[in-house]
């Protein structure tokens, strides 16, 4: 059974930073991309960022590019989200995502780590 599993989140105050991981030791996770979503309170859930499998290539959603930054571990089939400079309204459920299409789309989210910005 696939499972991911995320870490590091909390309460920090605005200005803070925060790590989380999202580790999937039964994944064959090098051949997966990988993904952070997140979801507020009354809000659909957002892509935050994404990572090819190889690491080679990264994107951001507009609120967040130059603060959050995306990056894995193929060894330790760990992904992680550095966040920087943070706002109350980064305030929601982080996911994380796997995702990959070979002959039909394997997806899988993690449970969720919840991420409060306040003073």
């Amino acid at each position: 059974q696939v499972q991911l599993v995320e870490s590091g989140g909390g309460l920090v105050q605005p200005g803070g930073s925060l790590r989380l991981s999202c580790a999937a030791p039964t994944l064959a996770f090098s051949i997966y991309a990988m993904s952070w979503y997140r979801q507020a309170p009354g809000k659909e859930r957002e892509l935050v960022a994404v990572i090819t499998s190889t690491g080679g290539s990264t994107n951001y959603a507009d609120s967040v590019l130059g603060r959050f930054t995306i990056s894995r571990d193929n060894a330790k089939k760990t992904v992680y989200l550095q966040m920087n400079s943070l706002k109350p309204e980064d305030t929601a459920v982080y996911y994380c995502k796997a995702e990959v299409t070979t002959w039909k789309k394997y997806e899988y989210w993690g449970q969720g780590t919840q991420v409060t910005v306040s003073s």
